[in-house]
């Protein structure tokens, strides 16, 4: 469209209101709605879809839900097309492809990443509390402190404020377990796994010291007391130089007396558990 000023998401009237004519926001604009589109020159991904929403949306929305973790890049098992926020009103908007959400929100419970207004970290955590599994809620606010869209404060500010919320009981249950040391979504699950059962709590990134007192190695979990570190072998482990550093890495551990359990996407959750169960029993840990 040489010549003429338009953004690369515009709304069929913003067009053709600049002297665009139909052919040419045919031959350029992937709809995303009835008269909402996104420039064949611009990628659709999440957040310009959203940017185009948002020329559509109440000046109150916030994208929220999965949506709101998706674009900060927290992980969640299902996005289910995009999700808006809104103040409670008598009538909702309705769009195909967006899922609206009535809440009541402070001004605390909404940010602006990169010119789109989102629910806060906190806000998300306890929307998202009741449509997934336990195991997936705590990998979430994992991410979700790991890459700085919330801290234990906030969550622990936000679920103190809502009671009768659907989800608030399962959010404050793994809130004060969430911590931003977890490096992966699957060290989250392993994690899950030890705090659902009967074992200890473990301790996250906990450092190895030699004879020392330098520390030589850091583990994704473990128990200091019983030295039993768990390890979590992603696909960058197979990595040449990678590979190489873990080797030295499980031999420091071994020669200070550690004892090192490796677990793989394959391990499910009762390996996992009866594995460390009897590794801490041979290390002197005793079942209450």
């Amino acid at each position: 469209m040489d010549g003429i000023r338009l953004d690369g998401v515009y709304t069929w009237r913003q067009a053709r209101s600049l002297g665009v004519t139909r052919t040419q926001i045919r031959d350029d604009g992937r709809p995303v709605a009835r008269g909402l589109y996104v420039s064949r020159a611009l990628e659709p991904d999440l957040a310009t879809r959203c940017r185009a929403w948002a020329l559509r949306l109440p000046d109150d929305a916030a994208f929220g839900l999965g949506t709101a973790a998706a674009l900060v890049g927290a992980p969640v098992p299902t996005r289910g097309g995009v999700h808006v926020v809104l103040t409670p009103r008598r009538v909702l908007p309705q769009h195909s492809g967006l899922s609206v959400h009535a809440r009541s929100l402070g001004e605390e419970d909404v940010v602006e990443r990169d010119g789109l207004r989102l629910t806060s970290g906190a806000q998300t955590f306890l929307d998202l509390a009741p449509h997934l599994a336990p195991a997936d809620l705590l990998a979430l606010g994992d991410g979700l402190v790991r890459l700085g869209a919330t801290d234990a404060a906030a969550l622990a500010a936000r679920l103190t404020r809502a009671d009768r919320v659907r989800g608030v009981v399962r959010a404050r249950r793994w809130a004060p377990h969430v911590d931003g040391r977890a490096a992966s979504p699957r060290e989250s699950l392993l994690r899950y796994w030890l705090l659902a059962s009967d074992l200890p709590e473990p301790e996250l990134q906990l450092p190895v010291h030699d004879r020392w007192g330098r520390a030589v190695a850091h583990a994704d979990l473990g128990y200091g007391r019983w030295k039993v570190a768990l390890e979590y072998e992603g696909r960058q482990h197979a990595d040449r130089d990678q590979f190489d550093r873990d080797i030295d890495r499980y031999s420091l551990m071994a020669a200070d007396g550690w004892l090192a359990l490796r677990f793989a996407s394959r391990h499910g959750s009762v390996a996992v558990v009866e594995r460390t169960r009897r590794a801490l029993i041979s290390r002197g840990w005793q079942p209450s």
